[in-house]
Order: C-alpha cells, then sequence, then structure tokens
C-alpha cells in the first residue's frame, strides 16, 4: 500500500508527520509571532483582522469559535463584543501559541467569557450546530487535511451561522507577485533570523503561502464542505484573501 504524504512547505512528507512539523515551526515562533506579524505585514495585518471582526458581526450573546487563534487577535475584540452572555472558544492545535494567548487576553483584562481549548482543527471536539460564528486567521494553509477541517467546521456551525477564513492567497498582479516572491524569499527569512533567531521557520511559512489553494479553489472546497452563498474579498492586491460562507 502507498504510504500518503503530503506537503509541509515545498517538501513532501508523510501524511501523519505534518502535524508535528508545524508544531515546530510554531513552538519556535510563539514568542515573537506578534512582533513578526507587524514587521513582516508592516502593520497591515491588523487592518485585515478588523474587517474580518466586521464581516463576522457577532452580537452579545453570540457563540464564537476563533480557530488558531494563536495570541488572541480576534479573540479579545469578539470577547468584547458578545459581552457576559455570550463566550468566545480560542482554540488552537499549539500548546505554545495557546499559551502566549491565554496570557496576553488576561493581561488585556479579558476573563469569564473565554475559553482556551488545545484542539485540532480536522476533529473539532464542540457539540454539533453550536457557533454562531468561527473565524481561522492564517491558519487554515497549516492544516494537514484541509477538507476535513473545513467539514468538521460546518459541522459545528449553527444554521444561519458563518465560517470565515482569512488567509494568504494569490496576488492578483504578475509585477506584484514578483515583487512578493522576493520580499517572501529573500527578505522575510532574514527578519526571522534577526528578530526570532529563526530564519527556517519563516522560511516554511514563505512556502507553506505558495502551497495554499488559490481563491477561486478554497470556495469551492467551501461549497463541497456543506456551505453556501460563498464569496470572497481581496485584500492588498490578492496578497491575503477573506472568504465567508454561511451553514443553512
Amino acid at each position: 500500500m502507498e504510504k500518503r504524504t503530503t506537503h509541509f512547505g515545498y517538501q513532501e512528507v508523510p501524511f501523519e508527520e505534518k502535524a508535528s512539523r508545524v508544531a515546530d515551526v510554531f513552538h519556535s515562533v510563539a514568542a515573537r509571532y506578534d512582533v513578526m506579524n507587524d514587521l513582516m505585514s508592516l502593520g497591515i495585518h491588523r487592518y485585515w483582522k478588523r474587517l474580518t471582526i466586521e464581516r463576522a458581526a457577532v452580537r452579545k450573546g453570540h457563540q464564537v469559535l476563533d480557530i488558531a487563534g494563536g495570541t488572541g487577535d480576534l479573540a479579545l475584540p469578539f470577547a468584547q463584543r458578545v459581552g457576559t452572555e455570550g463566550r468566545v472558544v480560542l482554540a488552537d492545535i499549539n500548546e505554545s501559541m495557546l499559551r502566549v494567548g491565554r496570557e496576553k487576553l488576561l493581561d488585556q483584562g479579558v476573563g469569564g467569557n473565554v475559553e482556551y481549548v488545545q484542539a485540532n482543527a480536522e476533529c473539532l471536539p464542540f457539540p454539533d450546530n453550536h457557533f454562531h460564528c468561527i473565524t481561522i486567521a492564517f491558519g487554515l494553509r497549516n492544516v494537514t487535511d484541509k477538507d476535513a477541517a473545513l467539514r468538521s467546521m460546518a459541522r459545528v456551525l449553527r444554521p444561519g451561522g458563518r465560517l470565515l477564513i482569512l488567509e494568504f492567497s494569490k496576488p492578483l498582479h504578475q509585477i506584484l507577485s514578483r515583487v512578493y516572491d522576493e520580499y517572501s524569499f529573500k527578505v522575510l527569512p532574514r527578519i526571522g533570523e534577526w528578530v526570532a533567531g529563526d530564519a527556517d521557520s519563516y522560511r516554511y511559512l514563505a512556502e507553506s503561502i505558495r502551497m495554499h489553494p488559490d481563491q477561486e479553489t478554497l470556495k469551492s472546497m467551501m461549497e463541497s464542505a456543506g456551505l453556501e452563498r460563498v464569496d470572497y474579498t481581496n485584500l492588498t492586491g490578492g496578497i491575503v484573501a477573506l472568504h465567508r460562507g454561511i451553514k443553512l
């Protein structure tokens, strides 16, 4: 029987090894993750995330799941919006990222309406038809079986609920694509080495972006998982796209 493989950046690795390799990357970068996000995107990631929060349209009393929630950039404003009547679950497969996120939110005074869960997106440990809104920002490309993860998200989303996926995508213009490649493969690893002492992890992150499905492919994958009225918005020339789907 042929052994199943998948990609880890540009490498082909055994299917069952990818999760542990991705875990090693994020254990390495967790402590400097927020600083690196600001440096890598020149702060633009904050705009992308604000738009995601606005499009999520959560209200007081809502149940929200933020998958691959990392250091809490979405969970924090969600917690403020759902209020004490609601609940936000910050879920991440990586213990180091989850710990950094928990400490950050506690430092911001966020407490009783946020729950922290170490979870794999492919098999979410939540009941069917439960959340009003699910978000995953810059995490789907690191998931081994993306189709399984999308089905799992659709399962725990309640009818009428929204799934929003914020992720790097394919630039719309050839010149922008060339400039972006130069930055990603030459500048980004050097910044990673300088700030986080880890060039290899940021080289992997650049490669993982190139291996992620493009805008239309991800839209089709969401539809196949059972989501409807799927659309997407290209941001910063398609370097990032925000996909949104509804469970009817």
